[in-house]
Formats: C-alpha cells, sequence, structure tokens
C-alpha cells in the first residue's frame, strides 16, 4: 500500500522510515530541488538549518532521557547521528552534511521508496499521508493548510547562528575547554576582559537590524538573537551565552569576565558555529560586530546568521495525540509545524506520526506512550486545549509530579527518568513495537 509523506526533514524522514520498515510503500515528497527556503543551503534531506547541537544525552536531562525513548522506538535520525557525531562535550552534535548522506543512505536502501521534488500545494485527503513541511512551509501549502484547517495558524520569529571557517581563527587568543567545567576539552573559548566585553555589548546593541518582512515581530525565548538579549540589560548575555563558568584563561589569571565558545560543525575543526549567537544584524554588521570577540578578528564566514518566520498551527484544535487530524484519522501532521521545538523533538513527532499511521492501517490501536514519558507528554501537548498555545521542548517540568521527590536536584532528575524507563520497557512489552 502506498502513503505519502510531505516535507524531507527531521520529522518526515522519520515518518517515511517508519512506515517503509513496516512494509508500506512512501512517496516523499520535497520541495528543496524545484524550490528553496530562506534558511536550507542544500537540497538534501533531513539538513539541519539551525544549530548542529542534538543536545545532552545523559538521562539525567530531559534531552538525554528523549534520546532514550527514541532510541527504543528505532529513531532513523538518532540512529544516524551517533554514527556522524563530533566532539561537544556532554550533547550529541553531528557533521550536518554526513548525517543528511545517512540518512538518505538508509532511505533509498528500501525498494518501496520514492522520492519526488515537488511544491506540493494541495493534499489528497483520500491518500494517508503525513504532512511534515516545517515551520518553513512554502506559500502554496500554508495556503492550503489555513484554508483545510480554518486559518488556524501562529507564528513566531526563529533565528539562526553564524558559522565560522575554523582555518580563519586566530589560535593565539582562542582556547580549547570544556563547556561550563563539564565533559572534555571540545568547546573552542574566546575570553574577553571587561573592557572588551562592555565595548563587544555596545557595538551590538547599537548595529543595524535586517528588517522583517510579512509577520508581526515576536520572538521565541529559547531562540533568542544575541542583540534582543544584550538590549535586555548589559549583564543579561554574561548570565546566558557568554557566561565564563569553568573557565581559565590560559593567558591570563583568574577568570575570564564573559567568554564567547564555539562548536565545532565537523570533526575535523575546519567550521565552527557560534554558541547561542542567534541574530538577525545585517550580514555586513555581523562581520563588523562579531570580529571583534578575541581572536576572531579576521574570522571568515561561511554562514551568516538569519532571522525567519517560524510558523506552527493550533494543534490543539486540529489534532488528536497520534498526531492526525480529529476528522479523518489517516491524515496526520508532524515537526515544528505542529508546535514541537527542537530537532530530537521534531524527529519524535514524526516518529510517533508514521507508527501511529501504519498501527491504523494495520487496524491496531493508536500508539500513546505513556504520560511520564517524554514523548507522551508531547503528544499530550498537542492534542490538549489551552488558551495560548505555543511550542514546547523536552524538559522535567511536563512530566508529572514524583509521588516523593529527592531533595536533591540531581537525583530527582534520575528518579523522574527512572520512573520513564521502566514505563517505557512495561508499554512497548504490551504493544508489541
Amino acid at each position: 500500500m502506498k502513503v505519502n509523506v510531505i516535507g524531507g526533514g527531521l520529522a518526515g524522514c522519520e515518518s517515511a522510515y517508519q512506515l517503509l520498515k513496516r512494509g508500506y510503500q512512501v512517496d516523499l515528497y520535497e520541495m528543496r530541488g524545484v524550490g528553496r527556503t530562506p534558511c536550507h543551503s542544500t537540497t538534501h534531506l533531513a539538513e539541519l538549518v539551525c544549530s548542529n547541537s542534538l543536545k545532552a544525552q545523559s538521562i539525567d536531562n530531559a534531552s538525554g532521557l528523549l534520546k532514550y525513548e527514541l532510541a527504543r522506538l528505532d529513531s532513523i535520525i538518532l540512529k544516524c547521528a551517533y554514527q556522524c557525531d563530533v566532539p561537544a562535550g556532554g550533547a550529541l552534535a553531528v557533521d550536518r552534511e554526513k548525517l543528511s548522506r545517512k540518512v538518505e543512505e538508509i532511505l533509498h536502501s528500501f525498494d518501496g521508496f520514492r522520492l519526488v521534488r515537488e511544491d506540493v500545494e494541495d493534499v489528497d485527503m483520500d491518500i494517508p499521508t503525513v504532512i511534515a513541511t516545517g515551520p518553513l512551509t512554502s506559500k502554496g501549502m500554508s495556503d492550503w493548510i489555513a484554508s483545510s484547517l480554518g486559518g488556524e495558524y501562529l507564528s513566531f520569529y526563529d533565528a539562526v547562528a553564524p558559522i565560522i571557517d575554523g582555518e580563519s581563527i586566530d589560535y593565539d587568543k582562542a582556547f580549547f575547554a570544556a563547556r561550563y567545567g563539564k565533559g572534555g576539552d571540545d568547546y573552542l573559548n574566546c575570553a574577553m576582559d571587561k573592557e572588551e566585553y562592555l565595548a563587544f555589548y555596545d557595538a551590538l546593541i547599537n548595529a543595524e537590524r535586517a528588517k522583517l518582512k510579512d509577520f508581526e515581530f515576536e520572538v521565541f525565548e529559547r531562540c533568542m538573537p544575541i542583540e534582543v538579549m544584550a538590549s535586555r540589560g548589559i549583564d543579561t548575555m554574561r548570565y546566558g551565552p557568554l557566561r565564563p563558568v569553568g573557565i581559565r584563561d590560559p593567558r591570563r589569571e583568574g577568570r575570564p569576565y564573559a567568554v564567547v565558545q564555539l562548536r565545532k560543525e565537523k570533526r575535523e575543526g575546519n567550521a565552527y558555529n557560534i554558541v547561542g549567537f542567534q541574530t538577525n544584524l545585517k550580514f555586513a554588521e555581523q562581520k563588523r560586530v562579531f570580529s571583534m570577540i578575541p581572536g576572531l578578528e579576521n574570522a571568515e564566514f561561511l554562514r551568516y546568521g538569519v532571522m525567519h518566520a517560524n510558523t506552527f498551527i493550533n494543534a490543539p484544535k486540529v489534532l488528536d495525540s497520534a498526531w492526525a487530524l480529529k476528522d479523518n484519522k489517516h491524515i496526520f501532521f508532524a515537526g515544528q509545524l505542529t508546535g514541537v521545538e527542537g530537532y530530537m523533538e521534531s524527529a519524535a513527532s514524526g516518529l510517533v506520526a508514521g507508527i501511529n499511521l501504519a498501527r491504523r492501517l494495520g487496524g491496531k490501536s493508536d500508539m500513546i506512550m505513556p504520560d511520564v514519558c517524554i514523548i507522551g507528554q508531547l503528544q499530550r501537548h498537542i492534542s490538549t486545549p489551552v488558551d495560548d498555545y505555543q511550542p514546547m521542548n523536552a524538559n522535567f517540568g511536563i512530566l508529572p509530579a514524583l509521588n516523593d521527590p529527592p531533595r536533591d536536584k540531581k537525583q530527582r532528575k534520575y528518579k523522574y527518568s527512572l520512573r520513564c524507563i521502566a514505563a517505557v520497557e512495561s508499554y512497548l512489552k504490551d504493544i508489541n513495537e
């Protein structure tokens, strides 16, 4: 039986894989190749457009716990990510080009897989379909979704950080160290004294920003442009991405006043992402202001930061907890378009949508993960009506409270995780997934 998946990002690829491995033929439609978006730079599937970090790996972190759940459900994105990792301390960071190639290789290995380069502008509601066109959905598809769902669209602005050519960095000034004193020396650090920081701060808040079109300006707190953060107070950055905790500058005595950290884009270290530097500055201003950072005076930008409209639907009004339309059980939505925030959260939604579409076509009950699990709570988030629906990522705060929580914060997180793991194992055994 043939099914359609529209969108070749993380969620779409995850849905396609889950359907293919269950014996369904999949036509995966991807616009890039015949069209373009404001942020993608390739036509490859599963392209990461923002950071190359998939966040923490340890199960005492909600992001790590989500990875455990995804591993148990055979996530193609997670599986490929571990094969393409680059050093990033306790985080899972990847070579984004290798990740795309790995995902494409696995999908193309299925006889039932067909990649169609087409900008889909309407959906045949009689064909089982997963719509995972992402926050950069094309105008034609956006119009169709808005019309079909009654115009229940919301949006906010998302931003992307610059990428620097590793060979253009001054390593006499920049030095390797762990992130906040934890893990290996995987981050490149550019330390500032107070005078350097204040000069950088003044230039940043007065730099010229690019004009935004079509949408009312509303930033998403977890992906805030660095210049917006700086405008909230002179020390805001020093308590955010520039905090110098656990860092010692080998050139100077004592702790730096502020530290800009860079993370490898590739294992070879020939490209670096400026951590936390999502921005909407004009390109010339990015070059001028960010070159004030010690070690980046002659930096060459492989990619400048950009800001773009990031669109999502009011999912609780139209979707059930399987990620399907309430009024059409074989039409699913997935990814950031549904109001999950983050790479692995997006992959998780695609995974669940793909599994549940296959289960419905096979006459089985939906897979609704237990409410003590991250995925289970994301399923409830996208299907439970609220007055002000906003994107959600993996965090312990969305889980039900513990009956007898330990006072120690780390022990409390472990207890959340152990409860979740036990529930996952029991549930998957019961439903034979």
